[in-house]
Parts: C-alpha cells; sequence; structure tokens
C-alpha cells in the first residue's frame, strides 16, 4: 500500500518558496540541522518533497530552500535529464515516502546547456559517449529556438542564441519526460495527490523562478519560450 501525502502540494510549494525568499533575503532559519533531528531520523524518513536536479555544484536545494535534514528526497545529474534510475527514484518517493510535490530544478549559466548548444554546432567538440548521451535530451531544446529564427543552416551558433532560453524549454521537456516516463507519476497528479514544479534558479540572485507546473498548484510561472514543435 502506497503512503499517501500528509500535506498538499500547494502547501509543500509554499514551505519551500518561503524558505528560497529567507535565502534571498540573508534571512535563513538552518530548520532541521541540530541533533535532535539527526537523530529522529536514524529509522525512518518522510519528505513532503522530492528534488530532481542538474547536479552543479552551486545548486545545493538544502541550502536555497532553507530546508534541513530529512525535508527533501533528492536526485541529481548532469543537465537534470530524465534516466530510468531519476524516475524510479521519483517513483519511489511518491509510492513509498508519500511526497506531495515533485521540483525539477534546473538554473541560469548551465554548463550542460552550453555543451549540447556546441554538439549541434557545425564542428562540435569531442566528447565522451558517456556525456554525449547525456547531452542528447537537451538537443530538441537547442534545436527548436535555432531553428525558429535561423533557418539557413541547421547548424547553431552559440553566438546568437540565448542559453538560457534554452534552459528553461528543457526544464519544461524535462517535466514532459518525468510525466512520460512514469504512469506512477502522472495518476498522482492526475488524482490531485502531487503537484510538479520546474524551476529556474538564478545563480547571482539567489531565486528560485518556477517557469512549469503541473497538477493542482497556483503558481505565478516565468514566462518561457513557445515550445511547441
Amino acid at each position: 500500500m502506497s503512503t499517501a501525502p500528509r500535506v498538499s502540494p500547494q502547501e509543500a510549494w509554499d514551505e519551500l518558496a518561503q524558505g528560497n525568499l529567507r535565502f534571498v533575503e540573508g534571512g535563513q532559519e538552518h530548520p532541521n540541522q541540530g541533533v535532535e533531528r539527526r537523530s529522529s531520523l536514524a529509522a525512518t524518513q518522510a519528505p513532503d518533497v522530492a528534488l530532481f536536479g542538474c547536479s552543479d555544484s552551486r545548486l545545493s536545494a538544502e541550502i536555497i530552500f532553507d530546508r534541513g535534514l530529512g525535508d527533501l528526497f533528492i536526485a541529481r545529474n548532469m543537465g537534470h535529464v530524465v534516466a530510468e534510475s531519476i524516475t524510479a527514484s521519483m517513483e519511489y518517493a511518491v509510492v513509498e515516502l508519500g511526497v506531495a510535490l515533485i521540483v525539477v530544478l534546473a538554473h541560469d549559466s548551465c554548463g550542460a546547456v552550453a555543451a549540447a548548444i556546441d554538439q549541434m554546432s557545425e564542428q562540435p567538440a569531442d566528447v565522451p559517449v558517456a556525456v554525449k548521451n547525456t547531452l542528447d535530451p537537451i538537443l530538441p531544446a537547442v534545436q527548436h529556438l535555432w531553428m525558429r529564427e535561423q533557418r539557413h543552416t541547421p547548424y547553431a551558433d552559440a553566438t546568437r542564441l540565448d542559453a538560457d532560453a534554452i534552459g528553461r524549454v528543457h526544464l519544461a521537456n524535462t517535466v514532459n519526460d518525468l510525466l512520460r516516463s512514469s504512469r506512477i507519476i502522472s495518476d498522482a497528479v492526475a488524482a490531485g495527490r502531487l503537484g510538479i514544479v520546474g524551476c529556474q534558479y538564478r545563480l547571482a540572485e539567489g531565486r528560485v523562478a518556477p517557469v512549469s507546473a503541473v497538477g493542482p498548484l497556483g503558481i505565478a510561472l516565468e514566462l518561457i519560450p513557445d515550445t511547441s514543435f
């Protein structure tokens, strides 16, 4: 039997948003980081939020959301690309841990996006096979924005592209990929037990900007480029 969420998706998001605001303003509370919390989690965990993010070292989720031990169930990889292990981790969080929210966390100035743009150029750099395979799911976002404005050649030119805009398109695609990869996650969203929010973290500001959301959530989203294909 699956574990039911303890809070609503909106409540889970509101708590994260408040924590990020404290981080931006320098008023962190550093909750759930003491000895008592550590001891209470030795035998169990019950996070309300699962987070799938880019593995960039500047993207420390507990810090930017002002959370502590046991608050976030986290999986990360380069460029936040959906893979079987990611889907399995998020499904476990939904079914076994009872999370009410999945946050997909991207960021500006993303090295994986820059590398994907290079892979779409006329003379791409040689990269290891595993890296190339990981970058492949980002290429549709590069191609879409490039071909929307530049139709004279299929080869992308990084100087004529907004890498952060590509990152936002890829972020929205990642949310869609996660839904497509899992009936468990899609059913939980359809039943109103789960929400998914795609966010882009602004490195200089420390602010998390929601750009994509699905489920029972009332969130003002930032505009992203047209992603229709």
